[in-house]
Order: C-alpha cells, then sequence, then structure tokens
C-alpha cells in the first residue's frame, strides 16, 4: 500500500463532453483583461448582415417578381456573432498559449500534413 504522501506515477483525465457542446466557427476574438486580472475573451464569427426587410415587386398577373432591398449602398454592414465567452486566469491563458504554438508549430512541419489521405475528397 502507498503511503499517503506519496504521489502517482500517473494521473489518467476522462473527458465527458456536455450533450450542448457544439464546435463553433471562430472569425476572431474580443476581449482584455478585467478588473480582477483575468482575460475575458468573446469569440465570434462574422457573416453580411440580413436586411430587416425586403420587397419583391408584383406582377399584374399576381406573381412575385425581383426582390427589392433597399440598403445604404455606402456601407457594408456585417454582423459579429458571439457565441462563446471565455475566462481564463493567467496560468491556464499561459498552457493555452503553450498548447496552441505546439499546434501552429505541428502544422508550420507538416506534421497534420494530409489528414485525411491523398484520397480524400474533402478539400481544406
Amino acid at each position: 500500500m502507498k503511503m499517503q504522501d506519496e504521489m502517482p506515477s500517473r494521473i489518467r483525465f476522462h473527458y465527458d463532453i456536455d450533450k450542448k457542446a457544439r464546435l463553433e466557427t471562430v472569425h476572431g476574438v474580443w476581449g482584455g483583461i478585467n478588473p480582477h486580472g483575468e482575460i475575458e475573451m468573446s469569440f465570434y464569427n462574422e457573416s453580411d448582415a440580413i436586411p430587416s426587410t425586403t420587397e419583391q415587386i408584383v406582377a399584374p398577373d399576381g406573381s412575385l417578381g425581383h426582390e427589392v432591398v433597399e440598403e445604404d449602398s455606402d456601407v457594408r454592414h456585417i454582423n459579429r456573432h458571439i457565441h462563446t465567452r471565455i475566462l481564463l486566469n493567467y496560468n491556464t491563458a499561459r498552457a493555452v498559449v503553450e498548447w496552441l504554438e505546439d499546434r501552429i508549430e505541428e502544422l508550420d512541419q507538416g506534421v497534420a500534413g494530409d489528414v485525411f489521405g491523398s484520397s480524400s475528397d474533402i478539400e481544406q
């Protein structure tokens, strides 16, 4: 039997994925350091804004013609949908940076390479 002060030689982590967890596309992040010294990050994806209303021409026979969208043509409107907010302490932020740098290095070295094999029809 091991003594209570002795550290285990291995620890096994089990990952339990919440049924509500979703894979999200991230086009950017907004955030900063809060008053408690933690990093707040709000991840978003971007898409063209959908107009609040549209109109369609009605032909003399009652059929619908082309759509008319009246918008300010000088300004392009883009929606940034914030889908995930993360709060990190300093140590966790450092660990995430290190993990991300390792993954980028793998990509730079081609380790991740052709993940799907040369016969795959999946485009990246």
